[in-house]
């Protein structure tokens, strides 16, 4: 048997989800544009290297406590690009929210 037999991938969600995801980038790039002039490459190659590490973090927790498996026709795509646009969108959050106060 193939080990990669078992990693079914599966494309058909609930549409919210796609719309959680489009709302999540929508937000993030709207709060990016805002800051654009405090934005640096510096803030970017720190906004993606936590979020990859929050992305990573949430997955170890989840897979632990069982949130979801690996089993066949349990692959849950969806999930990294939405938690990650969603950890992007809640990192400029906080930085515009800090500009103001």
């Amino acid at each position: 048997m193939n080990p990669l037999d078992c990693l079914v991938f599966i494309f058909q969600f609930s549409s919210s989800w796609y719309l959680l995801l489009a709302a999540f980038l929508l937000g993030w790039l709207t709060i990016t544009l805002l800051r654009k002039k405090q934005l640096d490459r510096k803030e970017a190659k720190q906004q993606l290297l936590l979020g990859t590490i929050a992305l990573l973090c949430m997955e170890v927790f989840a897979v632990s406590t069982n949130l979801w498996t690996y089993a066949p026709d349990n692959w849950p795509v969806i999930l990294w690009p939405t938690y990650f646009a969603a950890i992007l969108f809640g990192y400029q959050l906080l930085r515009f929210v800090e500009k103001i106060v």
